[in-house]
């Protein structure tokens, strides 16, 4: 199955940040250690608009606001269906693997750390989320964001399709 790319264009989006990771990375040289910094940062206009992205620099400030800049170049667009993901969806990257599977109004955001930040940027409000594998927040985020972008809600399938709407759920 091949999803479309929705990318999205940045002027004028209230996007907020939100800190996945800090990871610090040590290099062994002739002098001692040299430390430096990566961050995992995902942002969102919690209204079906995410990216994610991947800071490195010696100090975490600099490492969050590269980050930043990264994510704001990778945003997708996501259909958000009543506060919730439209159908399940299993996706994969690396080891990790994760599960979204939509939930009634007022369950909130049942998933963890990384797959969390991700679901509330993008604005979902109710999800039941399992990550299996590895717990690697590097692989989750972008378990998560390939999950996300293969998400596809009635519109898209009777435009595919070609069939009107009704037929989508009574065909």
């Amino acid at each position: 199955m091949s999803s479309s790319i929705r990318k999205v264009k940045t002027t004028d989006l209230e996007l907020k940040d939100r800190l996945v990771s800090i990871n610090r990375v040590t290099k062994v040289t002739k002098g001692g250690r040299h430390f430096s910094f990566a961050a995992i940062v995902v942002v969102g206009n919690e209204n079906g608009i995410v990216g994610y992205g991947l800071g490195k620099a010696n100090e975490v400030t600099t490492a969050i606001a590269k980050g930043v800049e990264d994510a704001k170049k990778n945003l997708i667009k996501v259909p958000v269906f009543k506060g919730t993901v439209p159908h399940e969806q299993v996706s994969k990257f690396g080891g990790a693997q994760v599960f979204l599977k939509p939930a009634s109004g007022g369950t909130g955001v049942k998933a963890g750390g990384a797959m969390r930040a991700v679901l509330e940027s993008v604005g979902i409000k109710d999800v039941l989320a399992k990550s299996k594998g590895s717990s690697n927040p590097h692989n989750l985020v972008k378990a998560t964001m390939v999950a996300l972008l293969e998400m596809r809600d009635a519109y898209t399938i009777s435009n595919q399709r070609g069939i009107p709407m009704d037929k989508v759920f009574n065909g």
